[in-house]
C-alpha cells in the first residue's frame, strides 16, 4: 500500500468528508463529533482555496485516508499566520502518513511566507504533539477544559511553529 500526497480538487471532497468524518467520530481527536454536511464540506474546501488555504490529503489506492490544511485568517494584521488542522483515519496511523502530510503542508506556508502556523491540540494525545514538536512547534500554553464530551473535560495545547 503506497501512500500518495496530493492537494485537495474538488473530486476528492466526497472522500476528505468521509475520513473527517470517521475521525471526528471516534471522538478523541477533533473539537467536532461528527463530519459537517457534505456541502458544508464542499463550502469550505471552496472558501478556503479562495483565501489562499493549503490543503492536502494523503490517498492509498485512491481513498483518502488523512488531511492537513492550513487556514489563514481574513483579518489583514493575520494574514502572516495559520491555522493547522488535521487527522489521518484509524488504521493508518503510525506509519509516516501524519509527518509526510504535515511537511507538505509545512513546506507550502514556508513558500508563501507565512511566519506563524498554529493549532490546538488536546493534552492526551501524546502521538500528535511529538510529532509536531518534530517539526518545530513548540507550546504556548494551555486551553484548561477546551472541550467537553462524554461527561469530561479536556485541556488542550496552543502550539505554534514560527519562521
Amino acid at each position: 500500500m503506497q501512500t500518495v500526497i496530493v492537494p485537495l480538487t474538488p473530486n476528492l471532497v466526497r472522500g476528505f468528508h468521509a475520513a473527517l468524518d470517521s475521525v471526528a467520530r471516534e471522538g478523541r481527536y477533533l473539537a467536532m463529533l461528527e463530519a459537517p454536511p457534505l456541502d458544508a464540506a464542499r463550502r469550505f474546501v471552496r472558501n478556503g482555496v479562495k483565501a489562499g488555504a493549503i490543503h492536502y490529503v494523503a490517498l492509498v489506492d485512491d481513498q483518502v485516508i488523512g488531511w492537513c490544511d492550513i487556514n489563514r485568517p481574513v483579518y489583514p494584521t493575520q494574514r502572516h499566520s495559520g491555522v493547522l488542522g488535521m487527522g489521518i483515519v484509524s488504521g493508518h496511523r503510525a506509519r509516516g502518513v501524519g509527518n509526510a502530510l504535515l511537511s507538505a503542508s509545512l513546506a507550502d506556508a514556508d513558500s508563501i511566507g507565512l511566519t506563524r502556523v498554529e493549532l490546538r491540540v488536546r493534552t492526551d494525545n501524546a502521538a500528535a504533539i511529538h510529532l509536531y514538536e518534530k517539526s518545530g512547534f513548540v507550546t504556548e500554553g494551555t486551553c484548561r477544559k477546551y472541550l467537553h464530551s462524554e461527561g469530561r473535560y479536556h485541556d488542550t495545547l496552543i502550539m505554534a511553529r514560527l519562521r
